[in-house]
């Protein structure tokens, strides 16, 4: 009889405060602990970056929000430490966590830089209860690394994951699928994975209040209203993932940047400029890893911090960044609604290693000498420097010819931005 599948879900508890806050005191000697008072790790506020990207528990007190502006965290705590954050240190904590766990299963999944999931089926005859195991884990990553994480512990991903996000911080919890009704159904229906803010207002709007709220209703309902995410969701509310939603690989599993903008996007044209921007760094990305992709999606964030995403599947693979550019703008067109933008992002997806591509009557020669060109052009630059070739349309220009570059502080920076929103 096969052994019952066991999953963790390791997530590391306000990651880059806690990392910046072991650093400060283990290395530099610094006193208090920012762990123990109100603080937060913080963007660039002159540069519009000025959020807060994550909170000690003090801070969480006074009700500050990761992803509130800065400002509005001062004025409910004036007493706040910020500090600027440091992406060199959490791009080696991070890869401290990861080797750890590696130490003990040939099966770790990097999600974020600050959470993975870990596979210990059949682990039993190594480690004894994998419950009681997963206690002494947590223990051996305060010790040894200096900070604290939750570990989630169920049969799958999804459940591991929604686990983890229970009571924090430095915890175990189990959520195996004959827990559910008890421990997870209870919860609001916002808590449940891949329901934001605006999923999560449609089913306010259809009565539906507490993940077993969800689990309880008519799917063909759901997807009436909500399309193919209504029945994603109601299976999430039985504890059924989709692969490929939840689906990881080693090294990255998407490539994408985002810029938050000096001043608020008011046209189309200033637009494009940042839309190019991003997409010259993500092709460089993709073709330094030898990699294409096939889908391509935008995050537009407006002026009062709503986000709206769309994406869209290419024909075939890619790597080329005029035809990740062009995509970008088509979906761009279609989702803004003119109102004054703080920040773009573009991200791919359905990455591959494919060397061919499936060309049409009309794009075969010029595909292939943006292909030609682009590979020039990052010779060169790996050659002479980052800034040694531009596109023309950036010589006179206040925006960046490649957004966030290819910095690796940079780029874990870029992977973050999501993890902005959500409670720590």
């Amino acid at each position: 009889m096969s052994a019952r599948p066991i999953i963790f879900h390791i997530d590391v508890n306000s990651a880059f405060l806690s990392w910046s806050a072991a650093y400060r005191r283990h290395v530099l000697g610094e006193e208090p602990d920012l762990r123990t008072v109100p603080s937060i790790v913080g963007g660039d506020q002159e540069a519009r970056h000025g959020i807060v990207l994550a909170k000690s528990t003090p801070a969480k007190k006074y009700g500050i929000q990761t992803g509130e502006p800065i400002v509005a965290a001062r004025k409910k705590c004036p007493n706040l430490i910020i500090i600027p954050p440091d992406f060199h240190l959490y791009v080696e904590n991070s890869k401290a966590l990861i080797s750890l766990l590696k130490s003990y299963s040939d099966h770790v999944v990097q999600y974020s830089i600050d959470e993975a999931w870990a596979d210990f089926t059949g682990y039993e005859m190594l480690y004894g209860d994998p419950v009681e195991f997963a206690w002494k884990l947590k223990d051996q990553i305060r010790e040894e690394l200096g900070f604290t994480v939750n570990i989630g512990v169920s049969s799958n991903r999804l459940l591991a994951k929604m686990a983890g996000d229970f009571k924090k911080p430095d915890l175990v919890h189990t959520l195996f699928p004959e827990e559910i009704e008890e421990k997870m159904w209870p919860l609001p229906v916002e808590r449940l994975f891949l329901v934001g803010k605006a999923a999560a207002d449609r089913l306010h709007s259809l009565g539906i209040y507490t993940i077993g709220d969800l689990a309880r209703s008519d799917v063909d309902a759901l997807k009436a209203h909500m399309k193919k995410h209504g029945e994603v969701i109601w299976n999430y509310a039985w504890g059924r993932e989709e692969e490929d939603t939840l689906e990881a690989k080693e090294g990255n599993k998407a490539y994408g940047n985002s810029m938050t903008t000096p001043v608020n996007v008011t046209d189309v044209k200033y637009a494009r400029q940042i839309l190019l921007s991003l997409c010259e760094t993500v092709g460089m990305r993709l073709r330094a890893d030898h990699v294409k992709i096939s889908c391509v999606s935008i995050t537009l964030r407006t002026s009062n911090f709503e986000n709206r995403n769309r994406q869209m599947q290419l024909s075939s693979a890619t790597d080329v960044t005029e035809e990740i550019y062009e995509a970008a703008c088509r979906l761009y067109d279609e989702l803004w609604d003119g109102r004054p933008l703080r920040l773009i992002g573009v991200s791919t997806s359905r990455v591959s290693h494919e060397e061919y591509r499936q060309y049409n009557l009309f794009d075969m020669e010029k595909y292939d000498k943006l292909e030609k060109c682009d590979r020039a052009i990052d010779s060169i630059r790996a050659k002479f420097g980052e800034d040694s070739v531009m596109r023309a349309s950036f010589l006179k220009s206040n925006v960046a010819h490649t957004g966030r570059g290819l910095n690796k502080e940079k780029r874990a920076e870029a992977i973050s931005g999501t993890d902005w929103e959500k409670e720590e």
